[in-house]
């Protein structure tokens, strides 16, 4: 098995299961992988920026990672645009970027570049390059343990040709889903406190609400405090998914200009 169709193993294994795809010579091998598993489905996009855009899409809505495959560091500046929109909705995106065959980058070729800096633009929490077919996958199921991490984030893995081609990968057991715990009592009771003091005193307090409470459960239990304690709620300015419809409460986003927050 080379490190390709172990790679591609390891993201489904994982859970991952759509790749948006605008693939060049250097990610071959990673495409011809596709065909070999069939719980992964590949999307090409003929732009990068659709297929960053496709991968921040689906990941808001499903609620888990998806995948891209961009070719080198050109082909990852033309996908930045969305990615950047993933980074600051805080969206779960497994971003594989092709490169160079590692004995290759010191004849600094035509299409050759840092791919790493490029990428700690969009992805600032984890971004690595996997040196060897043996550490791909591990390297693999770093990136997408820091992708699902709560609350989200885009992280960056980049696949040398030779490493992605190379004979002898194994796939890695997939990370543990997140697991968060829940506040502590003393934390719970002290948000308690702070609103039946403004209650009492007639003062004004809010609930700003993110990520995963702003789906349907949190908004309802948000909606009950609010009832009770007469707070306002808010939610983020840009919100990885806000759930709308019938008997879910409206939620005021805060606004992103400040002449249009009021006081």
């Amino acid at each position: 098995m080379n490190g390709a169709q172990a790679l591609i193993k390891t993201l489904a294994d994982a859970g991952v299961e759509v790749c948006f795809t605008n693939p060049g010579t250097s990610e071959m091998h990673f495409v011809a992988a596709l065909d070999s598993e069939p719980r992964m489905r590949a999307v090409l996009a003929l732009f990068e920026g659709v297929a960053t855009g496709a991968a921040d899409g689906y990941a808001r809505m499903a609620g888990k990672p998806a995948a891209t495959l961009l070719h080198l560091g050109c082909g990852l500046g033309n996908g930045l645009a969305n990615l950047h929109n993933a980074r600051k909705g805080k969206v779960p995106v497994v971003n594989i970027v092709g490169d160079h065959a590692t004995t290759h980058t010191q004849y600094d070729a035509q299409l050759q570049s840092d791919i790493e800096t490029v990428a700690r633009n969009v992805s600032p929490g984890f971004v690595r390059t996997s040196q060897s077919t043996a550490a791909l996958c591990q390297d693999a199921v770093d990136a997408i343990a820091a992708a699902r991490g709560l609350p989200g984030q885009v992280a960056t893995l980049i696949l040398p040709a030779d490493v992605s081609w190379g004979e002898g990968g194994a796939p890695c057991a997939p990370p543990p889903p997140p697991n968060p715990g829940a506040a502590d009592d003393a934390t719970v009771q002290a948000i308690a406190q702070a609103l039946l003091q403004a209650r009492g005193a007639g003062g004004k307090a809010a609930l700003l609400l993110g990520g995963q409470a702003l789906r349907e459960p949190g908004l309802l239990v948000a909606a009950r405090i609010a009832a009770h304690s007469g707070v306002k709620v808010f939610a983020e300015v840009f919100p990885t998914r806000l759930e709308r419809g019938a008997g879910l409460p409206a939620v005021e986003r805060i606004a992103y200009l400040a002449e249009l927050a009021g006081v």
